[in-house]
Protein backbone atom coordinates (compact mmCIF):
# COMPACT_ATOMS: atom_id res chain seq x y z
CA UNK A 1 0.00 0.00 0.00
CA UNK A 2 1.14 3.40 -0.81
CA UNK A 3 0.97 6.17 1.74
CA UNK A 4 -2.57 7.37 1.37
CA UNK A 5 -3.82 4.31 1.01
CA UNK A 6 -2.43 3.30 4.80
CA UNK A 7 -4.07 6.27 6.53
CA UNK A 8 -7.24 5.64 5.02
CA UNK A 9 -7.75 2.32 6.78
CA UNK A 10 -7.57 5.21 9.88
CA UNK A 11 -9.02 8.21 8.23
CA UNK A 12 -12.87 7.43 6.97
CA UNK A 13 -13.92 9.32 3.89
CA UNK A 14 -15.28 12.17 6.38
CA UNK A 15 -11.71 12.63 7.62
CA UNK A 16 -12.14 11.07 11.00
CA UNK A 17 -11.30 8.15 12.90
CA UNK A 18 -12.00 6.21 15.91
CA UNK A 19 -8.68 4.34 16.77
CA UNK A 20 -8.60 1.91 20.17
CA UNK A 21 -5.68 1.97 22.24
CA UNK A 22 -4.97 -1.28 23.42
CA UNK A 23 -1.09 -1.17 23.67
CA UNK A 24 -1.09 -0.83 27.71
CA UNK A 25 0.08 -4.31 28.39
CA UNK A 26 3.55 -2.85 28.67
CA UNK A 27 2.62 -0.43 30.89
CA UNK A 28 0.34 -1.05 33.31
CA UNK A 29 -1.00 -4.06 34.52
CA UNK A 30 -4.25 -5.53 32.25
CA UNK A 31 -4.56 -9.04 33.21
CA UNK A 32 -8.26 -8.82 31.94
CA UNK A 33 -7.64 -7.29 28.76
CA UNK A 34 -8.42 -10.18 25.91
CA UNK A 35 -7.25 -8.51 22.90
CA UNK A 36 -9.03 -10.43 20.19
CA UNK A 37 -11.97 -10.70 22.04
CA UNK A 38 -12.41 -6.93 22.66
CA UNK A 39 -11.77 -6.33 19.10
CA UNK A 40 -13.92 -8.69 17.49
CA UNK A 41 -16.41 -7.21 19.70
CA UNK A 42 -15.83 -3.67 18.92
CA UNK A 43 -14.73 -3.78 14.98
CA UNK A 44 -18.17 -2.86 14.18
CA UNK A 45 -17.88 1.08 15.41
CA UNK A 46 -13.77 0.79 15.86
CA UNK A 47 -11.79 2.40 12.80
CA UNK A 48 -8.52 0.77 13.71
CA UNK A 49 -6.28 -0.49 16.44
CA UNK A 50 -3.12 0.44 18.43
CA UNK A 51 -1.36 -2.48 19.49
CA UNK A 52 1.88 -3.60 20.60
CA UNK A 53 3.69 -6.34 18.22
CA UNK A 54 2.69 -9.75 20.40
CA UNK A 55 -0.83 -8.67 19.74
CA UNK A 56 -0.66 -7.91 16.17
CA UNK A 57 0.93 -11.31 15.74
CA UNK A 58 -1.59 -12.88 18.17
CA UNK A 59 -5.14 -11.09 16.37
CA UNK A 60 -4.13 -11.38 12.68
CA UNK A 61 -7.49 -13.12 11.44
CA UNK A 62 -9.29 -10.50 13.50
CA UNK A 63 -7.77 -7.21 12.52
CA UNK A 64 -8.22 -8.20 9.19
CA UNK A 65 -9.72 -5.03 7.23
CA UNK A 66 -8.98 -2.78 9.80
CA UNK A 67 -5.94 -0.04 10.68
CA UNK A 68 -3.48 -1.64 12.63
CA UNK A 69 -0.44 0.96 14.24
CA UNK A 70 2.44 -0.83 15.56
CA UNK A 71 3.41 0.79 18.72
CA UNK A 72 6.93 1.10 18.10
CA UNK A 73 8.19 2.61 21.65
CA UNK A 74 7.54 1.46 25.47
CA UNK A 75 6.65 4.63 28.00
CA UNK A 76 6.94 3.48 31.05
CA UNK A 77 6.53 6.66 33.29
CA UNK A 78 9.02 6.63 37.13
CA UNK A 79 8.52 3.72 39.41
CA UNK A 80 9.40 3.24 42.61
CA UNK A 81 12.90 3.86 42.12
CA UNK A 82 13.02 3.30 39.14
CA UNK A 83 13.91 6.46 36.73
CA UNK A 84 11.32 7.21 34.35
CA UNK A 85 13.39 7.36 30.93
CA UNK A 86 10.39 8.63 28.86
CA UNK A 87 10.18 6.59 25.54
CA UNK A 88 12.66 4.21 24.25
CA UNK A 89 12.43 2.60 20.75
CA UNK A 90 11.98 -0.68 20.12
CA UNK A 91 10.69 -1.54 16.48
CA UNK A 92 10.71 0.52 13.38
CA UNK A 93 9.39 0.15 9.99
CA UNK A 94 10.51 -3.09 9.00
CA UNK A 95 8.28 -4.82 11.86
CA UNK A 96 5.78 -3.11 11.24
CA UNK A 97 5.63 -4.45 7.70
CA UNK A 98 6.29 -7.93 9.01
CA UNK A 99 2.81 -7.66 10.84
CA UNK A 100 0.61 -5.57 7.64
CA UNK A 101 0.75 -2.60 9.97
CA UNK A 102 -0.95 0.31 8.41
CA UNK A 103 0.67 3.01 10.58
CA UNK A 104 3.50 3.10 13.73
CA UNK A 105 2.74 5.15 16.74
CA UNK A 106 5.67 6.52 18.83
CA UNK A 107 5.80 9.33 21.87
CA UNK A 108 7.31 12.67 21.49
CA UNK A 109 7.30 14.29 24.94
CA UNK A 110 8.14 17.96 24.51
CA UNK A 111 10.73 19.18 27.95
CA UNK A 112 11.10 15.65 29.05
CA UNK A 113 14.85 14.73 30.64
CA UNK A 114 15.67 12.70 28.17
CA UNK A 115 14.39 15.15 25.13
CA UNK A 116 17.13 14.83 22.77
CA UNK A 117 17.03 11.27 22.64
CA UNK A 118 13.61 11.15 22.16
CA UNK A 119 13.57 13.24 19.29
CA UNK A 120 16.28 11.79 17.86
CA UNK A 121 14.57 8.45 17.73
CA UNK A 122 11.13 9.92 16.13
CA UNK A 123 13.37 11.22 13.56
CA UNK A 124 14.73 7.98 12.41
CA UNK A 125 11.37 6.68 12.47
CA UNK A 126 10.02 9.49 10.22
CA UNK A 127 13.08 8.88 8.02
CA UNK A 128 11.98 4.93 7.68
CA UNK A 129 8.16 5.59 7.34
CA UNK A 130 9.61 7.64 4.34
CA UNK A 131 11.50 4.56 3.08
CA UNK A 132 8.74 2.41 3.29
CA UNK A 133 5.41 4.60 3.26
CA UNK A 134 4.24 3.11 6.62
CA UNK A 135 2.85 6.68 8.15
CA UNK A 136 3.92 7.66 11.83
CA UNK A 137 1.54 9.21 14.19
CA UNK A 138 3.18 10.33 16.94
CA UNK A 139 1.61 10.76 20.75
CA UNK A 140 3.03 14.31 21.69
CA UNK A 141 2.97 15.24 25.03
CA UNK A 142 4.59 17.82 27.11
CA UNK A 143 7.15 15.98 29.69
CA UNK A 144 5.52 12.93 30.08
CA UNK A 145 2.27 10.59 30.23
CA UNK A 146 -0.43 11.09 32.91
CA UNK A 147 0.96 14.93 33.50
CA UNK A 148 -2.61 16.85 33.57
CA UNK A 149 -0.89 19.87 35.50
CA UNK A 150 1.82 20.27 32.59
CA UNK A 151 -1.03 20.16 29.75
CA UNK A 152 -1.40 23.45 29.77
CA UNK A 153 -2.97 25.25 26.24
CA UNK A 154 0.51 26.57 25.56
CA UNK A 155 2.53 23.40 26.25
CA UNK A 156 0.11 21.18 23.92
CA UNK A 157 0.04 23.44 21.31
CA UNK A 158 4.16 23.45 21.07
CA UNK A 159 4.56 20.10 21.61
CA UNK A 160 1.56 19.64 18.88
CA UNK A 161 3.46 21.81 16.31
CA UNK A 162 6.79 19.99 16.97
CA UNK A 163 5.24 17.09 16.03
CA UNK A 164 3.54 18.20 12.49
CA UNK A 165 7.06 19.78 12.29
CA UNK A 166 8.95 16.72 13.05
CA UNK A 167 7.32 15.06 10.20
CA UNK A 168 3.82 13.43 11.56
CA UNK A 169 1.33 12.50 9.52
CA UNK A 170 -1.67 12.66 12.24
CA UNK A 171 -0.58 14.20 15.61
CA UNK A 172 -2.42 12.35 19.14
CA UNK A 173 -2.59 14.68 22.19
CA UNK A 174 -4.20 15.28 25.40
CA UNK A 175 -7.14 18.05 25.31
CA UNK A 176 -5.57 20.70 27.63
CA UNK A 177 -6.51 20.59 31.13
CA UNK A 178 -9.44 23.19 31.94
CA UNK A 179 -9.11 23.74 28.26
CA UNK A 180 -11.57 25.42 25.74
CA UNK A 181 -13.00 24.65 22.96
CA UNK A 182 -11.89 27.73 21.26
CA UNK A 183 -8.74 26.99 23.02
CA UNK A 184 -8.03 23.32 21.27
CA UNK A 185 -9.62 25.01 18.03
CA UNK A 186 -6.43 26.98 18.19
CA UNK A 187 -4.34 23.83 18.78
CA UNK A 188 -5.63 22.06 15.96
CA UNK A 189 -5.98 25.17 13.87
CA UNK A 190 -2.10 25.84 14.24
CA UNK A 191 -0.58 22.18 13.18
CA UNK A 192 -0.90 21.33 9.79
CA UNK A 193 -1.79 17.78 9.88
CA UNK A 194 -4.52 15.92 11.06
CA UNK A 195 -5.33 15.90 15.37
CA UNK A 196 -6.76 12.93 17.33
CA UNK A 197 -7.11 13.82 21.11
CA UNK A 198 -6.67 10.89 23.25
CA UNK A 199 -8.75 9.74 26.58
CA UNK A 200 -5.91 9.22 29.17
CA UNK A 201 -7.08 7.48 32.34
CA UNK A 202 -10.82 6.05 32.64
CA UNK A 203 -12.86 8.98 34.04
CA UNK A 204 -15.77 6.62 35.16
CA UNK A 205 -17.66 9.63 33.80
CA UNK A 206 -19.62 8.72 30.42
CA UNK A 207 -21.17 11.95 30.07
CA UNK A 208 -17.93 13.69 30.87
CA UNK A 209 -15.71 11.80 28.37
CA UNK A 210 -18.32 12.43 25.32
CA UNK A 211 -18.42 15.78 26.29
CA UNK A 212 -14.69 16.20 25.87
CA UNK A 213 -14.66 14.12 22.72
CA UNK A 214 -17.85 16.29 21.32
CA UNK A 215 -15.54 19.62 22.48
CA UNK A 216 -12.88 18.35 20.68
CA UNK A 217 -14.44 17.18 17.14
CA UNK A 218 -16.19 20.58 17.27
CA UNK A 219 -13.19 22.52 17.78
CA UNK A 220 -11.84 20.35 14.49
CA UNK A 221 -10.21 17.20 16.18
CA UNK A 222 -10.23 14.60 13.05
CA UNK A 223 -10.91 11.80 15.64
CA UNK A 224 -10.11 10.03 18.50
CA UNK A 225 -7.59 7.69 20.12
CA UNK A 226 -9.16 6.77 23.36
CA UNK A 227 -8.24 2.83 24.90
CA UNK A 228 -8.96 2.67 29.09
CA UNK A 229 -12.19 4.86 28.80
CA UNK A 230 -13.20 1.83 26.50
CA UNK A 231 -11.56 -1.49 27.47
CA UNK A 232 -12.35 -0.91 31.22
CA UNK A 233 -15.84 0.58 30.95
CA UNK A 234 -18.47 -2.03 32.20
CA UNK A 235 -19.98 -1.90 28.63
CA UNK A 236 -17.17 -1.14 25.75
CA UNK A 237 -19.12 -1.85 22.97
CA UNK A 238 -22.28 0.50 24.24
CA UNK A 239 -19.28 3.15 24.73
CA UNK A 240 -17.09 2.50 21.73
CA UNK A 241 -20.36 3.09 19.86
CA UNK A 242 -21.41 6.42 21.57
CA UNK A 243 -17.61 7.80 20.77
CA UNK A 244 -18.24 6.52 17.32
CA UNK A 245 -21.73 8.29 16.85
CA UNK A 246 -19.91 11.67 17.74
CA UNK A 247 -16.75 11.15 15.76
CA UNK A 248 -18.60 9.91 12.60
CA UNK A 249 -22.36 11.04 12.88
CA UNK A 250 -22.16 14.41 14.63
CA UNK A 251 -24.20 12.90 17.29
CA UNK A 252 -25.23 15.11 20.70
CA UNK A 253 -23.54 13.81 23.90
CA UNK A 254 -27.43 13.16 24.76
CA UNK A 255 -27.84 11.25 21.68
CA UNK A 256 -24.57 9.30 22.71
CA UNK A 257 -25.37 8.55 25.75
CA UNK A 258 -28.80 6.77 25.07
CA UNK A 259 -26.13 4.07 22.87
CA UNK A 260 -24.05 3.01 26.60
Amino acid sequence: MDRDQNLSRFLQSDGRTVILPIDHGTIIPVPTLKPVELIEELNPVVDGYVVNLGVALAAADVLEGKGICLRTDCYKPAYGDNLDEGSYRLYGADDALTVGAHAMMNMLYSHHGNEASITREVAELITESHETDVPVILEALPFSIGRPDDYTVANIGFTVRAAAELGADIVKTAYPTNGSMEDFREIVDSCFVPVIVLGGSAMGDDAALLTMVKNAITAGAAGIAIGRNVFEHPKPAGIAAALHAIVHDDASVESALKLV
